[in-house]
């Protein structure tokens, strides 16, 4: 599919999709809560959906209430099937996959797309310590894993991804785990582990935290227990929304929680930095541009999802934007480091890539252009964010990337204005 996003006049109020990282862990476990637990504030995104056809492969039963909540009986891991797929949801396989291993079967777990060069390495080095039996494909998927998971001190790295450690924690408290620790090097997006923590508690079980170093689970029987949840708003794909008031006009975002503890509401930071107008209320954050707006600095390390809608900031401030951890940026949908700098670069604005900087000179103006997704969502939105302003249209190609992580976003900045149309893209 094609979008094409002519330069709008933005004005009105938006709801904030829910968050992805939020509902994954819900799914992951109300499975687990023996009973039947509510997940209110379901997202819909491919990332979702998969991660809803992985538990119901694993015994959960899933159904849709009139009021639009879901209703989860789950009873552990009890798998229905020989082989599940996560989609292209890296954080599905990274967190679903030790959780399949704590049942006493072989499983396949399959992917999609950008997911099938992902690494994962990180099974096949660590889950043999757990008395796991492991076959990938060179470190990719398709990957074989046959439990029983038995929980043991262990010690991991954290530099490559944090989810990794989410389905170790997960999976650990599904196995009845008391006096074990994991200790972990180097982690990185800490507040994503804040998300796990707080959702495990949510149903019952509770994780020491020593300085994100340690994790131990105390000596006392503990199990999860079905639940009333309620979906957070997405920072993440609210940070789209709250770039597009920065840059095209003034908006209202409602059902994003400032004390969250999901690392993309630093976004907030960079946008204030900018000198972007920002009143943050109690319900709803309203958002505005200013005549100019300036650049930044922002470590962008914990939350390297932010990139593409910083770029999309930084693409109209007035001068050399610097943001730190580009190198997080490696193994997403693309390597968004080099994806960003071609795309951005095709729409006028210079990125120069110099170790772990990001460097976006911007306000030079930004042109409508031709540019490509490479079936990456946030590029698909930075991209869309960037062309509001831009001095003619912009034409993005395979935009239907955006399905995986927030389905509604075209519908939802045309809602404020923004001027769009799909279509397909013609035969050569």
């Amino acid at each position: 599919m094609i979008v094409t996003v002519q330069p709008s006049t933005i004005q009105g109020v938006i709801q904030s999709p829910a968050s992805k990282s939020s509902m994954q862990r819900a799914c992951a476990v109300a499975l687990l809560a023996n009973g039947t637990s509510i997940i209110r504030n379901p997202g819909h995104s491919n990332d979702d959906l998969a991660a809803r056809s992985v538990i119901t492969a694993l015994g959960a039963t899933i159904t849709e209430q009139a009021n639009g909540s879901l209703s989860i009986n789950g009873n552990g891991v009890k798998p229905a099937q020989n082989t599940v797929n996560c989609g292209e949801s890296g954080l599905g396989i990274r967190m679903l996959a030790p959780i399949i291993a704590v049942a006493d079967k072989a499983i396949t777990i399959e992917g999609r797309g950008s997911l099938l060069n992902r690494p994962m390495d990180f099974f096949d080095e660590v889950l043999p310590r757990l008395g796991i039996v492991v076959t990938s494909n060179n470190g990719k998927l398709p990957l074989t894993v046959k439990g029983p998971l038995k929980p043991a001190d262990i010690e991991i790295d954290g530099s490559l991804s944090s989810q990794f450690l989410t389905g170790l924690l997960i999976a650990y408290a599904a196995a009845g785990a008391q006096g074990v620790s994991i200790k972990v090097n180097n982690l990185t997006s800490k507040p994503y582990i804040d998300l796990t923590l707080t959702v495990m508690k949510h149903f019952g079980v509770e994780v020491e935290n020593h300085n994100y170093e340690v994790f131990h689970f105390p000596v006392k029987t503990q199990q999860f227990k079905a639940a009333t949840y309620t979906v957070e708003g997405d920072w993440s794909g609210a940070a789209f929304l709250l770039v597009t008031g920065a840059v095209a006009g003034d908006i209202t975002v409602k059902g994003l929680d400032v004390f969250s503890t999901q690392a993309d509401k630093a976004i907030l930071q960079a946008i204030m930095s900018s000198g972007a107008r920002v009143s943050v209320q109690p319900e709803q954050i309203e958002i505005g541009p200013v005549q100019q707006l300036k650049p930044f600095q922002f470590d962008a390390t914990e939350c390297p999802d932010l990139f593409p809608p910083l770029v999309a900031l930084a693409s109209y401030c007035d001068g050399m934007t610097v943001i730190q951890g580009a190198k997080r940026l490696t193994h997403k949908e693309s390597n968004r480091a080099l994806t960003l700098q071609e795309e951005f670069g095709k729409m006028g604005i210079k990125i120069d890539l110099q170790d772990d900087l990001m460097i976006v000179h911007g306000g030079t103006g930004v042109h409508g252009a031709t540019v490509h997704s490479h079936h990456d969502h946030r590029i698909a939105m930075a991209c869309a964010v960037a062309a509001l302003k831009a001095t003619g249209a912009t034409i993005i190609e395979e935009a239907e990337a955006i399905n995986k992580s927030y389905p509604d976003f075209y519908d939802h900045i045309r809602l404020l204005g923004a001027e769009i149309e799909a279509g397909q893209k013609s035969e050569a």
